[in-house]
């Protein structure tokens, strides 16, 4: 999920030590288990699909490994070894160091957001995002979906849609969400950031969209994560941020920035846009001294 909270208790052994002695597992759950202690630094960088790959099991047999430890999915394993597998300061920056001053871990921050954002640009799909240009155009409705450290991007995407004056929304609940998609019909479409792509209700939001004929297109930081499998079109922006940064603020960074490159690809095409931001422009003088 993209909350990056965890089940393990802090004084449980180290989950290494758990996924060793972890008893009563299948024989394809064994197989999870000496991946995870073999390689838990790779583990770390990878997605649920590339560890049932890495140790020749199937997504629902990590999920049920992971559950098996106690925990509530893959997610919750990743942040667990990347706590055991990294100390405090690489979890949280890459390349500061302990005794950096505040000016030293600004411009560190800052230049690692720097080249995460220049990665981004040279890896980006430009038909993807054409793709996803063009289905937003042709919206109906437009629904977005997400949850944690992803809402506030849904939510900045579907208020600046609204300016332009399309019919976007984000419903900050998520039970609200997932209802919602249920109400949209051929000709809607649900988009959802996920930087995991593996949190449940965003999942669920867009499989109920695409069963009811809306269009499903999915913005996420991992190619093979569980969403993509689950929607029409996919944008994948991710960094080369350290594997340590389960929920490193870079990708939110990226999305926001490709999230204002559609914003931007679709007011240049939406003819009533000019219109539609004027609009807007003087409801908001209205609120300003």
């Amino acid at each position: 999920m993209d909350d990056p909270s965890t089940t393990v208790p802090a004084d449980s052994p180290p989950l290494r030590e758990l996924v060793r002695r972890a008893s009563g597992l299948s024989t394809a759950e064994q197989r999870v288990a000496r991946t995870v202690a073999e390689t838990p630094a790779e583990v770390v960088q990878m997605s649920v699909s590339d560890l049932a790959a890495a140790s020749q099991s199937s997504v629902g047999t990590v999920a049920r490994f992971c559950q098996k430890l106690g925990l509530r999915g893959f997610h919750d394993l990743k942040l667990a070894l990347a706590r055991e597998t990294a100390p405090t300061h690489r979890r949280l920056a890459e390349d500061v160091a302990p005794g950096d001053d505040a000016g030293q871990i600004a411009r560190k921050v800052l230049s690692g957001s720097a080249r995460a954002l220049d990665d981004a640009v040279r890896a980006v799909d430009a038909a993807m995002v054409e793709a996803v240009a063009d289905a937003l155009l042709g919206a109906r409705r437009i629904l977005f979906a997400a949850v944690g450290t992803s809402a506030p991007l849904a939510a900045d995407a579907a208020y600046r849609l609204t300016t332009l004056g399309l019919d976007a929304v984000f419903p900050g609940d998520t039970h609200l969400q997932h209802v919602s998609a249920r109400t949209l019909r051929p000709g809607d479409v649900c988009f959802a950031i996920s930087h995991t792509g593996a949190t449940r209700e965003t999942i669920a939001a867009v499989r109920t969209a695409r069963t009811v004929g809306a269009s499903t297109a999915v913005l996420t930081s991992f190619a093979g994560a569980p969403i993509a499998d689950a929607a029409d079109l996919v944008l994948v922006a991710g960094s080369s941020e350290t594997a340590y940064r389960v929920e490193a603020m870079s990708s939110r960074l990226v999305h926001l920035a490709l999230l204002d490159a559609l914003y931007v690809t679709v007011a240049l095409r939406h003819a009533p846009a000019r219109d539609a931001l004027a609009a807007t422009e003087d409801l908001l003088t209205e609120h300003r001294y």
